[in-house]
């Protein structure tokens, strides 16, 4: 198998396996290179440089638990494995710096790294609230204007969770602590800093369910980069602007299928010119399993927040719609100094009435609805859930498709191409499913090692890097070698990477360059449009000939009146006439002329008037 093949980096090994696997956490890209972070270790990967059967790191940074630490750990009741430092955050402060943190075995601390040499910068800084205790929690985190945004747990116990900014100018803000309505048991998954604002992308236990037991909702939650906390009355050292609103990914009908559980989401990308983010999401875990991508545009986004707030009157009544003229002035969740809040030169100043509201009102009534009012691709009616996803939104050798990668908890990958527009009539298709995790070099302790965990394309070396808990795979974007030099078969896989070429092979496809049949996809859209073509000129001449035939039938009539009945046709009226030919058109026999008809200038001379029925 081609994927066998491909290189597989599984980190540092020397020994026991089991006390040096990689363990991985987090993969990223920062300028041309890129990190894999996992246990006590980070790992810099050129992507300048591609090693056909490896991927080797040209540096390694090694930061591991103190002995005091690691003996904390273990007071405390946590396994050896657990007490090691796995690095959870990994973010670029400026084109010099990079800021990571690590568990520490349960006591969270940060460093900054020089970029060009990895060398430890200044002093250790406390990750309480920027990092989380345990390598199993979900968190995020990013540079927006010179400070930090992260959203992880603040304790050892998990119990809370915290949108957070620190360092740079200005105190400290945060969510509500222990406040459901703003935040309930979340699991952090994405953060993009995006005009005024930074989202955050996750999944909670919601508030809003009213029906017995838990549901997962999958959220997007907004706040103002300029947000300074409010007054000493409301809010203070608190988010003034947090707002939040589901993500709806399902499939229309009479009664939609939710799928509600965000496991992954892009950065912002360009779909057909549309700011978007891409995301997996799956079935609630207590019913079939499901999957499905589903694309959003940041102005949906951006159209949900300035729509109506939801609300619950008492702890047992129905969340319901908040009307839109008691919202107090300027309205909850605006930024200082932009739309309604203008006059207003930080958010302190805010009254006391906006503060109130947003405090017990941070979620919105309607979702955010998904492009196209449909999922691009579905997976269903098998055991597993797809985990991850990387999207390649300009491949081809014109750079007009857009691809995805999604993995998924059996070690599979799905390549897609997706539909992005509602108005094509192309269906997503999906091109290929590769079994990508190899158990000869990859460690397999149990199923969860073949749970892809995250993916990475790199566009310039086409590849795609597939992250395990084990190892990394690195496999090309396209595989156009399978089809060796079957043409049919090179043409059919629809693939946007490959294309038939003069010599007689299925090749790569470079970009900006059209080999001799390269990539021959008809668009569906002008594949539809002549054959609509093709029909209403099918109908014209038909309706013609019909015309000519009923013109001449009448103007023959009074001359053929005295003919025997076998030779004269029965005319006892057009619309029986109309009813015969219809009827003729509807059958499924087919029709054929005998050689004899000829029509000439609008007369039919027939020298036998008989239909001839195959």
């Amino acid at each position: 198998m081609f994927s066998r093949q491909y290189p597989v980096f599984r980190g540092r090994l020397s020994g026991n396996e089991s006390q040096h696997r990689l363990d991985f956490q987090l993969m990223t890209k920062i300028q041309d290179t890129l990190f894999i972070a996992g246990r006590d270790q980070v790992y810099l990967v050129s992507l300048r440089e591609s090693y056909r059967n490896e991927i080797i790191p040209y540096r390694k940074l090694t930061w591991r638990s103190g002995e005091a630490d690691r003996k904390n750990c273990a007071m405390k009741g946590k396994h050896r494995d657990e007490c090691h430092n796995y690095i959870k955050v990994l973010v670029p402060r400026n084109d010099d710096l990079v800021f990571i943190c690590g568990t520490n075995g349960f006591n969270p601390m940060c460093r900054y790294y020089r970029l060009d040499n990895l060398e430890f910068d200044g002093e250790e800084i406390s990750g309480l609230a920027r990092c989380p205790f345990d390598a199993k929690q979900t968190n995020v985190a990013l540079f927006a204007d010179g400070k930090l945004y992260s959203a992880t747990v603040a304790d050892f116990l998990a119990s809370d969770a915290v949108i957070y900014r620190s360092m740079g100018d200005g105190s400290a803000l945060r969510t509500i602590k222990y406040d459901s309505k703003w935040l309930k048991e979340p699991h952090f998954l994405h953060a993009v800093d995006y005009g005024n604002y930074v989202y955050f992308f996750y999944r909670e236990i919601a508030a809003e369910h009213n029906n017995l037991g838990k549901a997962v909702y999958s959220r997007v939650a907004r706040i103002c980069k300029n947000d300074v906390g409010g007054s000493q009355r409301v809010l203070e050292k608190h988010w003034t602007s947090f707002v939040k609103a589901r993500l709806n990914c399902s499939v229309p009908g009479e009664s939609f299928f939710y799928f509600d559980v965000l496991q992954s989401i892009t950065d912002i990308i360009n779909i057909n010119g549309v700011p978007s983010v891409v995301g997996v999401f799956t079935t609630q875990m207590n019913s079939i399993p499901g999957s499905a991508v589903c694309a959003f545009s940041m102005d949906d986004i951006e159209k949900v927040f300035r729509g109506r707030f939801k609300e619950q009157k008492t702890p047992d009544s129905v969340w319901t719609a908040f009307p839109e003229e008691r919202l107090p002035k300027p309205r909850p969740g605006c930024c200082a100094g932009h739309g309604q809040a203008e006059s207003y030169k930080t958010s302190i100043e805010f009254p006391d009435e906006t503060l109130l509201f947003i405090k017990s009102h941070p979620l919105m009534d309607s979702s955010v609805p998904n492009i196209g009012d449909e999922p691009w691709f579905t997976k269903t009616r098998v055991r597993y859930r797809l985990t991850a996803l990387a999207v390649d939104n300009a491949a081809g050798p014109h750079g007009n498709y857009t691809v995805l990668f999604i993995g998924s908890e059996a070690g599979v990958v799905l390549k897609v191409l997706a539909k992005t527009s509602p108005l094509s009539l192309n269906d997503s298709i999906l091109l290929e499913e590769i079994d990508l995790f190899n158990r000869a070099k990859c460690l397999s302790n149990s199923e969860d090692d073949r749970h892809i965990l995250s993916l990475h394309v790199d566009r310039d070396t086409h590849s795609v890097y597939v992250a395990f808990s084990s190892c990394v795979v690195r496999m090309p974007l396209s595989r156009c070698e399978r089809h060796t030099n079957c043409h049919k078969s090179c043409i059919a896989s629809r693939d946007p990477y490959c294309g038939w070429m003069p010599h007689g092979a299925c090749e790569r496809i470079l970009p900006g360059i059209q080999a001799g049949e390269a990539n021959q996809m008809v668009h569906m859209n002008i594949l539809i449009s002549c054959v609509l073509a093709a029909f209403l000129l099918g109908a014209l001449v038909a309706g013609l000939v019909v015309f000519c035939y009923r013109d001449s039938f009448l103007r023959h009539k009074p001359r053929h009146a005295h003919k025997d009945a076998e030779s004269a046709p029965s005319c006892s009226n057009s619309t029986g006439s109309f009813a015969k030919l219809n009827g003729l058109f509807d059958s499924p026999v087919k029709v054929t002329w005998s050689p004899e008809y000829r029509c000439n200038a609008c007369t039919l001379m027939t020298g036998n008037r008989h239909l001839h029925v195959l």
